[in-house]
């Protein structure tokens, strides 16, 4: 079933691509989705044309979603010349966004990452309603491992804004996220134990502090630098939170060119929860291959790497694999589930001047195949 779906994918992207390449060749009209370096298809002119409009559409493959859905996520960039330094400048990017998937998650949100490039300073902003299925894993006593489906219906605002420390590239700021969850079971037993009464209709207000630093050449499909972000968040009566805890976030990602065509890349990520969140907002396991908040635990460690050989300008391939692991409280690292993916795919340079690559991938974990749209690099997502 898997293949013929991978099979199916890699010829629609295929005939799309090859479509839009000839049609932009055989007429000068549309020569805007035509780069002007190769004469391949590509979405830089029409970006810049279009006030930096580039339109994504992309089928949702998440396996804890329904394993397919579809979304449609406009985006409008506003690219930034380098600086007098020659340093790389994240653009501005605005989004709007729309889902719906096979086991009928929906969600509706906007979104803004920009900069103040005088000020040095950094701002994101999103906010947004979705309606999620999602099945969550618990240990029960006597009975072991139980599968339980619930769906969570969320109004959601995040913000964020920060500033850098001199001349230095580390930025240090604060960020805030709200939440409003009505959670209600998709089945017709009780509801366990787990759940208290306050989880049904509740809300959470975190109010963090963080430092990060970016130094990839591009935020879209790094080819050299690194990035790194370490995010302190209370949750308290005086943030208007119902609950009481706090989480630390640390991860990093670091990208080498060991040749010209072969980008190495590595990525590691820690979390960590201190006294007790809701059930569900507890840290998960995010790797390729692992459906959504299928691990997770009071504290998580991953590690993974990604490596991409580019056979031409315009198409390469990936193979990536990572191991993690969700620890729950009072369990030690050694008792804990290992949780693994691998797998491979391709990347199309879809907007060169962007560094913006699109493609497929397929993973293998411990509950067997997926496949996934990517835009940009996966990491981001």
């Amino acid at each position: 079933m898997l293949r013929s779906k991978v099979c199916i994918l890699l010829g629609l992207f295929f005939s799309v691509c090859l479509f839009f390449e000839s049609y932009a060749q055989e007429s000068k009209t549309h020569s805007i989705l035509k780069d002007t370096l190769d004469g391949k298809l590509d979405l830089s002119r029409f970006a810049n044309q279009a006030s930096g409009f580039i339109p994504v559409f992309f089928i949702i493959t998440e396996p804890a979603l329904g394993g397919v859905g579809i979304g449609a996520a406009p985006l409008f960039i506003d690219a930034k010349p380098e600086n007098d330094s020659g340093e790389y400048l994240p653009p501005d990017v605005t989004s709007l966004y729309g889902i719906y998937t096979g086991n009928n998650t929906w969600g509706v949100g906007a979104a803004r990452i920009g900069s103040f490039t005088k000020q040095k300073i950094k701002y994101r902003v999103s906010g947004g309603y979705t309606s999620i299925n999602l099945s969550l894993y618990r240990n029960i006593p006597l009975l072991g491992e139980r599968e339980f489906e619930f769906n969570f219906k969320t109004a959601y605002f995040y913000t964020a804004i920060s500033k850098e420390l001199g001349k230095t590239g580390l930025y240090a700021g604060l960020d805030y996220l709200f939440l409003n969850t009505k959670v209600s079971p998709n089945f017709e037993r009780e509801m366990p134990e787990f759940v208290s009464e306050k989880e049904i209709n509740s809300k959470t207000s975190s109010l963090g502090v963080f430092l990060e630093i970016d130094k990839r050449n591009s935020v879209f499909t790094p080819d050299y630098g690194f990035y790194a972000k370490l995010d302190f968040g209370i949750n308290a009566d005086w943030t208007g939170s119902d609950y009481k805890y706090e989480r630390l976030d640390a991860k990093g990602s670091w990208f080498y060119a060991i040749k010209p065509n072969w980008i190495s890349g590595l990525r590691l990520e820690v979390q960590q929860i201190f006294d007790t969140p809701p059930f569900y907002l507890l840290p998960g396991i995010d790797l390729r291959g692992v459906p959504s908040a299928r691990y997770q635990g009071h504290t998580t460690m991953l590690l993974a790497t990604e490596q991409r050989y580019d056979f031409t300008r315009r198409w390469s391939g990936v193979a990536f694999g990572g191991v993690g692991k969700a620890i729950q409280r009072n369990q030690s690292f050694k008792d804990a589930d290992l949780a693994y993916g691998v797998g491979g795919g391709f990347r199309y340079l879809l907007a060169r001047t962007l560094n913006f690559r699109s493609g497929i991938d397929v993973a293998y974990g411990p509950e067997g195949w997926a496949y996934y749209f990517v835009f940009g690099h996966a990491w981001n997502r």
